[in-house]
């Protein structure tokens, strides 16, 4: 049977670490914590010993050679701790079953280390505010009002909830997007090898029989012969400008003027308005539920709001709060928010359910997000495929109409 070594807490909360035998790791694992040792490094012995030095290092390890955490992890590892924690396994046992359970390398790691200083006392939301990355501040804010409501199963629960609902918005948005980016790849691929392989080569040998090349035959090969041999100055000038927007963008007045723009775009703007009403009221109802004051969920609300616009409204909002105005009336007041949203928010601040309306409002834009972007698929693909089809067609036309003129003057 095999020998393990192992690095672990024993149940008065000190490190220790020794030697077992057991069929795998897994069993190892099981067999240390009917001892009431907490194992945090089990390994095959005949190696190094594990050490808290490698236990430090693990995570930057498993950061280096794996991708960050996706949302669907995370909220899959919440959803799991919340349910041993509601059948009353204490939260470093339930810490513990799930660094055996979760496949995610990097989310395993992070998870020992968060059980390791729950175990030595610190409490778990600033055990797990050590991992910004990972979590963020409406997650450790979330876990914090749930410790000290004594609620934290409920809280974790919710916040399941709306890391899902997180997930499956940002998956309908870049499904959404997959198609016209492969289209546009796909397309402007075509284009390059029709202009730099085909069409030269077609259009010499033209040239060559006395074909006389018609206006669009002409643009064709002007456009050829500019790609083919300005490439290096093109791809510059398109990297430069692409260089150039980005930079423009990370200023404060760029940003503020590209996310303004972005609002007056047709279809694309109302949808991105869709997107952040969704994720401010779903987050704002979220945390109120969970017992977060008003002020300090405005404060992690408004950056969730990835629209600079938006955000401003959202601190005026906050600052008119704080001086003891509804949440409705500086919302309306800033008219970055439609009527139906600010009517149903002043709704429920009069009737004292207001996180019930705010959830309520979240499943509403949710739901229209997903009617418009089946409307912009809708609408895209046909289109996007006509304007291939006219482009190829005009390529086509202008190679094809030499050769007709030509076959006409060698008939007659």
């Amino acid at each position: 049977m095999p020998v393990y070594r192992y690095l672990g807490i024993n149940d008065k909360g000190k490190k220790t670490s020794g030697i077992v035998d057991a069929e795998n790791e897994r069993a190892a694992r099981t067999k240390l914590r009917r001892l009431n040792v907490f194992p945090t490094v089990v390994s095959i012995d005949g190696g190094q010993a594990p050490s808290l030095a490698m236990m430090g290092r693990r995570e930057v390890r498993f950061r280096g050679l794996f991708g960050g955490v996706k949302t669907a992890d995370l909220a899959m590892m919440t959803r799991q701790l919340a349910s041993l924690l509601q059948a009353n396994i204490p939260l470093v046992e339930s810490l513990a079953a799930l660094t055996d359970q979760l496949e995610h390398p990097r989310l395993c790691a992070v998870l020992a280390t968060v059980r390791e200083r729950v175990t030595e006392g610190m409490r778990f939301a600033d055990a797990l505010g050590q991992h910004p990355k990972l979590f963020n501040e409406l997650y450790i804010n979330m876990v914090h009002a749930g410790e000290s409501s004594g609620t934290l199963e409920q809280v974790l629960s919710r916040l399941a909830d709306v890391t899902e609902a997180t997930a499956r918005l940002r998956g309908r948005i870049l499904g959404a997007m997959l198609y016209p980016v492969i289209m546009s790849i796909v397309g402007v691929a075509l284009m390059i090898g029709l202009l730099t392989f085909v069409i030269p080569r077609i259009t010499s040998l033209l040239t060559e029989m006395g074909a006389q090349l018609p206006l669009p035959t002409q643009v064709l090969v002007v456009v050829s012969e500019l790609l083919r041999t300005w490439w290096p100055l093109l791809l510059v000038l398109i990297v430069g400008t692409a260089y150039g927007l980005r930079r423009w963008i990370a200023t404060p007045n760029g940003r503020e003027q590209w996310d303004r723009r972005m609002l007056t775009v047709p279809v694309i703007g109302k949808l991105i308005r869709l997107v952040m009403i969704a994720r401010f009221t779903r987050t704002l109802g979220t945390l109120l539920r969970s017992g977060v004051p008003m002020l300090l969920a405005m404060d992690i609300v408004r950056n969730v709001v990835g629209n600079r616009i938006l955000r401003r409204a959202i601190e005026a909002t906050r600052d008119a709060v704080k001086e003891g105005s509804p949440l409705a009336e500086p919302l309306k007041r800033s008219g970055e928010f439609p009527p139906l949203v600010t009517h149903m928010i002043g709704i429920g601040e009069k009737t004292g359910d207001l996180e019930r309306m705010l959830e309520r409002v979240a499943e509403t834009y949710e739901t229209q997000v997903d009617t418009q972007v089946g409307r912009l698929m809708a609408v895209m693909e046909p289109t996007m495929l006509l304007c291939m089809g006219l482009i190829v067609g005009t390529m086509v036309v202008s190679v094809v109409l030499p050769m007709i003129r030509l076959s006409e003057v060698a008939g007659g």
